[in-house]
């Protein structure tokens, strides 16, 4: 080992330690990996800015654009719902064709838009079936995971080892149904599993019936009514500073039979009136004795109570698009800024229901939202939030609201016969839908998920170096003498199967991106040495660089539906694991048959 290769492979290792613990955001993890390597002399500064201006990331870029046009219209929605009712007196039938449509619907769209469109569907359609979303956010999860590996553009994984592999000239590039005829194979027993199996493993945590008890605020939501004594009467709870120093929040004021739900901190209050608050018991007995209220401790308030005079109370997952991650409630000025209450946060399993508002938010949180309708409705509109509610299943019609559709079966339709590149036909595809005005540029700008593009054509160039260091040789050569041990007529099968479990192994400690880009020119330089055709082994690292379902944070799909399903680590492990097992020894078994090696 060189000191160079010894050099890069400790650069990688650092930066998978960095992926998993999260010190810093994957994309800012991604930008100090290229920064050191450029520093020091292993790369040009043309090869530095290569990822920026690589096919596949300009693709992912225009694809995130065209999947929020088709977004947009609501079309994928109306579709689903619409087939599901098809199969609407079989709770088995129903649960089977919405999987499967959502598995075809993400192998043109991507697969983290179909989970953020669907979830809201998802929990709607738990309700009807009587069954606690837990039970059925996961495997939305993994149907969108397995219908990205369907097509080149259902995933920014295949895009991108497509780029790596189609480096070389003498190569033929991989087709946009290539995947399809062991994709399929993956998607029908994946939906087996998570119809027949997954059930069994999964539990019933979240409560379908009321989110308040969701989120065990039996304790943090009461009311007290003000009293002749109280120093309030007269004066505001901004005034006397209840939230500043009780830690207790007045969400409505009941004066009469009138509900009182805007500009309560600057409402005098008055004798008789009643404040619904959320705190803990704690701090409602202080606030009880110096400020003279009557603690109503026996009309602790539900879900039912809390939604009067057109309030709602719903659930929201802050995406990672937000501007409010990074910061904490208190001061992003919510309340102001949006006009209604967080009363809890879940995270990856724990739910804060204490001081939350200086909690440190993180992309995927999950709130619980009180407040006026009005209010609650407009949260989803700035792409800051997917709102968990209620779901209307219709289109949503504007001019040339059908060219998103048509323009989506365009450019996969020139991609797939081969008239034309993917790139340049998801390029002129956004241009018609501006150029029509179906989408604004600010629009445009704001589908982009930033933070993975970055993350991609920031590792690109670290591709570049582990295949110009010798480091990817080197890797090489440690893996091939695993396969070497397995007698000669096994030996390819043998190296797939390494191939295989370490992509895996990888992609779910890790961004799946990172997998795929390090891990290509792994597998085309052990081949090499070996003397095999190359192909299977790169479709080995596409699948298993996809195939995230034991951890939460391997796939992004996966983190969406933590808080909302209320789930433990565990549950990832239990469900998971199996299938990552079966998935293992059906790609060793199939891709040599499609792809002889």
């Amino acid at each position: 080992m060189t000191p160079d290769i010894a050099i890069v492979i400790g650069l990688l290792a650092v930066g998978f330690i960095l992926f998993l613990t999260e010190i810093f955001s994957i994309d800012i993890t991604a930008m100090i990996l290229l920064s050191i390597l450029f520093l020091f002399g292993y790369l040009t500064p043309e090869q530095a800015i290569s990822g920026f201006s690589n096919p596949a990331v300009l693709t992912i870029a225009f694809l995130f654009i065209l999947s929020h046009a088709l977004q947009k219209t609501g079309i994928l929605e109306y579709l689903v719902i619409r087939i599901n009712k098809i199969a609407d007196r079989s709770r088995f039938m129903g649960r089977a064709v919405y999987l499967f449509t959502i598995g075809l619907a993400s192998a043109v769209v991507n697969n983290t838009a179909i989970v953020a469109i669907f979830m809201p569907v998802t929990i709607r359609l738990s309700h009807k079936y009587k069954m606690s979303p837990s039970k059925m956010l996961i495997p939305l999860s993994y149907a969108a995971i397995l219908g990205g590996t369907l097509t080149l553009v259902g995933t920014s994984t295949n895009l991108l080892v497509n780029s790596i592999y189609s480096l070389d000239p003498a190569v033929e590039p991989m087709g946009m149904f290539e995947f399809t005829k062991y994709g399929i194979i993956l998607m029908s027993i994946g939906l087996l599993y998570i119809l027949f199996v997954a059930p069994k493993l999964l539990p019933s945590r979240t409560v379908t019936s009321s989110l308040t008890k969701s989120y065990h605020l039996g304790g943090y939501l009461t009311e007290m009514r003000v009293t002749d004594e109280s120093p309030l009467v007269g004066d505001t709870c901004f005034g006397r500073g209840i939230n500043k120093n009780y830690d207790v929040m007045v969400l409505d004021i009941l004066r009469g039979k009138k509900m009182i739900t805007t500009n309560i901190r600057q409402t005098t209050l008055e004798v008789g009136d009643v404040l619904f608050v959320r705190g803990t018991l704690e701090n409602f007995l202080v606030m009880k004795e110096i400020e003279k209220v009557t603690l109503l401790t026996d009309e602790k308030l539900t879900q039912q109570e809390l939604e009067k005079d057109d309030n709602l109370l719903v659930e929201c997952l802050l995406t990672e698009k937000s501007d409010l991650v990074g910061h904490s409630l208190m001061s992003s000025n919510f309340r102001r800024r949006y006009g209604a209450f967080i009363l809890a946060i879940r995270r990856e399993g724990t739910i804060f229901r204490k001081k939350i508002a200086h909690v440190v938010l993180q992309a995927f949180d999950t709130f619980l939202v009180y407040g006026p309708s009005n209010k609650v409705s407009e949260l989803s509109k700035g792409g800051d939030f997917i709102v968990l509610g209620e779901v209307k299943a219709e289109l949503r019609k504007q001019k040339f609201w059908w060219m998103s559709i048509v323009v989506i079966i365009g450019v996969v339709g020139l991609a797939a016969t081969g008239t034309m590149p993917i790139l340049k036909t998801a390029m002129f595809g956004v241009v018609v839908l501006l150029a029509l005005g179906v989408l604004t540029p600010q629009e445009g700008y704001q589908s982009i998920h930033w933070q993975v593009i970055v993350l991609i054509a920031a590792l690109i160039p670290v591709g570049i170096v582990i295949e110009s260091s010798g480091a990817a040789e080197w890797l090489g050569g440690f893996i091939s003498s695993i396969a070497r041990m397995a007698p000669r007529e096994w030996q390819a099968h043998a190296l797939l199967a390494l191939i295989y479990l370490i992509t895996m192994i990888l992609t779910e400690m890790s961004s799946n991106a990172a997998t795929a880009i390090i891990m290509t020119p792994i597998a085309l330089a052990v081949t090499q040495q070996m003397g095999f055709e190359p192909r299977a082994f790169i479709f080995a690292v596409a699948f298993a660089a996809s195939a995230s379902f034991i951890t939460p944070v391997g796939y992004q799909t996966n983190l969406m539906v933590y808080g909302p399903g209320g789930y433990k680590f565990s549950d990832y492990i239990r469900v998971g694991f199996p299938l990552a097992l079966i998935f293992w020894g059906t790609a060793v078994y199939f891709l040599p048959i499609f792809w002889p090696i």
